[in-house]
């Protein structure tokens, strides 16, 4: 079964039978060994090793600080860190070195986690294939799997095997392929339409985007403030709940977080789901959704029905509008982001010195990707006065209509939402770039940004691999604050499920050496 922080690791760490500085040791050569993922931006080698080294002492005089002391971890590269590069995947930040680490990122160091590295993404989060980035495309660590490999026969010998890798999803695909191929044990994405529940479902890893403000986004560098959450992605339920219960609550330095301090809980073991009703909003039947996956969330309701929970077809009559409103919204927030990006603070600067203005558009037309520059032009063409009211006005009234759809199905009595994640399996890179940014971004968000809109918790679970061998996930959306319902709910399903481990024929051969003599902190 799959090998949780919470259970598994923390004990071995616990009882003496692996040390902090084996298991960051294990991680850093995994990370070498399977580069060619290119899961990872910045690998922060000799800091990790310390941190690790600080905390051996501290399990040595018995103090651990608790269930993640010692805990390897990633965190997506759009976070500071202070005293690592931060980059977000562009030319605009390359070389940049944060003064201060974001709160998410205090938070685990305080706790004892080891910051392994920042991970790959989108430039500047934006994308949903991980594809985009100044560093190259990510590789989904399936596309290596023994299960993959076995479904997928080459067109024809001049189809080489280098060509038939597939997408992690984005835009937190490092992250997620970091996770799924046991490099961490935890990672942090970020979340504005879906980009950490995509990669999750992609990957075959556990993806949580928590309620809008239950976690600080300080320090996160912002792409839609109104939408932005920082991301969980881990290899099971439980541990999504040990990680949001070390990050969650209140931050003076973010006004948009809860006021009240948040409980830390532990998942209880659901027996009896009869007293649940789960709702299935018939509009997630969305144009373009595979055949597959329409089988699997069909399977998963009856699962549900079949255990005694209540199954009820629901109505959220705006989500067609959903992606419309999204974009408008979402272009309008990175315009007035972006606009701190001029070249004079930090990050990269043009030598371009006829003017200030020619220094200015320099700069940004050096720094930015043609994806986040088509963003800044569409957001200000909607920001324009004589469009504000028709775009921008217009498209936050809709979105308030989004929100209260749910709203109004919470309180119709329906506790959880079902719906799928993404449209189809992970597709095969070559494809993928055969569409542009923007069509892709469209088409793949459709069935997360809703949540974003609403500000509402939702979180993908691997529930089975496709007929190509490649993991497919299903979304739970959960009412306002309610994560602990909406993790219990996720577990017991993740429980029945059982989905299938990732067989990486690199990590087996590295597993081998590193953790023979003790079978319960074993990977395999």
């Amino acid at each position: 079964s799959v090998i949780g922080v919470r259970f598994q690791v923390a004990a071995a760490l616990q009882e003496g039978r692996v040390t902090p500085a084996e298991l960051c040791q294990r991680c850093l050569s995994l990370i070498k060994s399977t580069k060619f993922l290119n899961a990872y931006i910045t690998v922060a080698e000799e800091t990790a090793l310390k941190q690790a080294e600080e905390s051996e002492r501290r399990y040595r005089r018995g103090q651990p600080l608790g269930v993640l002391d010692g805990i390897p971890v990633a965190v997506k590269d759009n976070f500071n860190t202070a005293g690592i590069e931060t980059t977000c995947a562009s030319n605009m930040l390359k070389g940049y070195i944060s003064p201060y680490n974001a709160t998410v990122v205090q938070k685990l160091l305080d706790q004892g986690a080891v910051l392994l590295g920042k991970t790959n993404l989108d430039e500047f989060a934006m994308g949903s294939g991980s594809t985009d980035g100044v560093f190259g495309p990510v590789r989904n660590p399936w596309s290596y799997s023994r299960q993959y490999k076995e479904k997928s026969v080459p067109k024809s010998h001049s189809e080489d095997k280098e060509s038939n890798w597939v997408i992690t999803g984005g835009s937190s695909g490092g992250s997620a392929a970091a996770v799924s191929s046991f490099t961490c044990f935890a990672a942090l994405g970020s979340d504005t339409g879906g980009s950490t529940r995509n990669p999750a479902a992609h990957c075959g890893v556990v993806g949580l985007k928590p309620t809008y403000g239950l976690i600080s986004r300080h320090g996160l560098i912002p792409l839609v403030n109104s939408m932005d959450v920082p991301g969980i992605l881990t290899r099971c339920v439980d541990d999504a709940a040990v990680l949001l219960g070390s990050l969650a609550g209140h931050d003076p330095k973010d006004s948009t977080t809860i006021q009240d301090n948040f409980k830390p809980f532990e998942l209880p073991n659901l027996t009896d789901v009869s007293k649940l009703s789960i709702g299935i909003p018939k509009e997630y039947h969305a144009p373009g959704l595979s055949s597959e996956i329409l089988a699997l969330w069909s399977k998963a309701a009856d699962l549900f029905k079949n255990s005694g929970a209540k199954v009820i077809e629901v109505s959220l009559p705006h989500t067609r509008y959903s992606i419309v409103c999204y974009h408008v919204l979402c272009t309008a927030e990175v315009a007035s982001n972006m606009a701190r990006f001029d070249g004079l603070e930090y990050g990269h600067r043009s030598d371009m010195n006829r003017s200030t203005e020619s220094m200015y558009a320099a700069t940004r037309r050096e720094g930015f990707n043609d994806v986040v520059r088509g963003r800044i032009l569409s957001g200000n063409y909607f920001l324009l006065k004589q469009n504000y009211e028709n775009y921008f006005i217009k498209a936050q009234k809709v979105r308030r209509l989004i929100a209260n759809d749910f709203v109004k199905v919470f309180q119709s009595g329906v506790d959880i939402l079902l719906t799928p994640t993404t449209l189809s399996d992970a597709v095969p890179y070559m494809e993928f770039i055969k569409e542009d940014n923007r069509t892709r971004s469209a088409q793949d968000d459709i069935l997360t940004q809703a949540a974003n809109m609403a500000g509402l918790p939702a979180i993908s679970v691997p529930t089975a691999l496709s007929e190509r061998g490649l993991p497919v996930g299903l979304q739970f959306i959960g009412r306002s604050f309610q994560e602990k319902q909406l993790l219990t709910v996720a577990k017991w399903f993740e429980n029945q499920v059982k989905f299938p481990m990732i067989q990486l024929e690199e990590v087996k051969r590295h597993n081998h050496d590193v953790f023979q003599h003790q079978k319960s902190a074993s990977f395999s």
